[in-house]
């Protein structure tokens, strides 16, 4: 009998990897100039790059880290990532996927009703999702443009192009919502609102979800809110969109790359972003073909955490933000821009150059944002394990020129 090929099987060399990854190895040896002719084997290739991939990372969970809309995964994550590669399971055929395909319809439908929506599927991020939906709004209601505010993500802008439909940027209000006076005739448009502004987290006025021949919500940032009893109301009104986008690789804290799109009415929806073939045994839905099966990772957190733990959490990190943002006021030589309202803080320094001051501080603390051409520095409250109190130090040392 031919010998199995032990590269395809669960093997020692496993536990070699999470040793590796509980170590996290720094010593670095150069990578191969060029392609092998000869592999050097699966426990010797770790060995190399544990002190690349692991030791050069950017490190999204240390206390000090709270730069962008990226958190630390939590492990049962990490155990579902590493099934779901042993498995490759492809969710653009039934019989490559059976309990991938369950997974992610459990997942809606445990979700989909928290934001008013009645189902949808997963795709790879946000950009994707928006996509979507603006595809869904077109061949649905038969829009004929898009209208969201100067403030929206640039997948938005991105959708237009493809989809081949005019795009009009509406500018903000003092909040950097966007500005409803502004807006002109959208009986023929797709109205964007965002949930979850990229720079500062503001929310659009949801008040003006209906008002559009359809209304997406780009709830990327902040959608998971929703299942806070503490912050739900800040999207109230979101149910009478007619599509929301999510991502879960943010305050579900799923690996890259987890996203979510919501229809109010899924079937009308799919109907129009259905496309069948001959080798496929079920019309494929929405814009990608083949897809792994990220609905697993996050139906094992939801399972593992329950809404109360994932609530818990979101929680955590908007009194994180508020503290900081507190911590700030009292600083004469700081200007807050405002104070957070979905767990991002801006602010810049009133005695420096916002990228000096930038540049003093320890790298991946906060990242840096431009608000009507002036530079603010930008704080995002995605990792649970920062530390408040070590950053604010870390601030007031900066601002007071008391690093030694």
């Amino acid at each position: 009998m031919t010998q199995k090929d032990k590269s395809f099987l669960p093997v020692t060399g496993l536990n070699h990897a999470v040793n590796l990854l509980r170590e996290m190895p720094m010593a670095q040896e150069n990578l191969p100039h060029s392609f092998p002719e000869r592999g050097i084997g699966e426990i010797q290739t770790l060995d190399l790059l544990a002190p690349h991939v692991l030791g050069r990372a950017a490190r999204l969970d240390n206390s000090n880290a709270l730069a962008h809309m990226d958190p630390p995964t939590p492990w049962i994550t990490w155990a579902m990532a590493l099934w779901n590669a042993r498995l490759n399971q492809n969710l653009l055929h039934p019989a490559t996927a059976p309990f991938a395909i369950e997974a992610e319809k459990k997942v809606m439908d445990w979700l989909a009703p928290v934001f008013g929506m009645n189902g949808g599927h997963m795709c790879s991020g946000s950009t994707i999702a928006n996509l979507t939906a603006l595809w869904a709004a077109r061949d649905v209601k038969g829009i004929e443009k898009i209208v969201a505010s100067k403030a929206a993500h640039i997948s938005i802008e991105k959708a237009a192009k493809i989809l081949g439909l005019p795009y009009e940027q509406i500018s903000t209000n003092s909040h950097g919502q966007i500005d409803s006076d502004k807006i002109n005739d959208i009986s023929n448009a797709c109205l964007v609102l965002t949930a979850g502004t990229t720079a500062t987290g503001v929310i659009d006025s949801l008040a003006l979800t209906g008002k559009a021949k359809w209304t997406h919500v780009d709830a990327a940032w902040a959608g998971p809110l929703r299942l806070s009893p503490n912050h739900a109301h800040l999207l109230d009104g979101i149910d009478a969109a007619d599509s929301v986008a999510i991502s879960a690789h943010k305050w579900f804290f799923q690996p890259k790359d987890s996203a979510l799109i919501m229809f109010r009415d899924t079937d009308l929806a799919n109907s129009a972003i259905s496309l069948g073939g001959g080798y496929l045994a079920t019309p494929n839905i929405g814009v990608q073909g083949s897809r792994g099966a990220s609905a697993i990772p996050l139906l094992a957190t939801m399972i593992a955490w329950g809404k109360e733990g994932i609530a818990d959490r979101i929680d955590h990190a908007m009194s994180m933000a508020n503290m900081l943002a507190t911590e700030l006021i009292k600083e004469d030589n700081i200007s807050l821009w405002a104070m957070p309202t979905t767990g991002i803080t801006v602010f810049r320094p009133l005695t420096m150059h916002t990228e000096e001051f930038y540049q003093r501080l320890p790298e991946g603390m906060f990242s840096t944002c431009m608000l009507d051409n002036v530079k603010w520095l930008r704080s995002v409250a995605a990792n649970p394990l920062a530390d408040i109190e070590e950053i604010t130090f870390k601030i007031s040392e900066v601002i007071h020129g008391t690093i030694a």
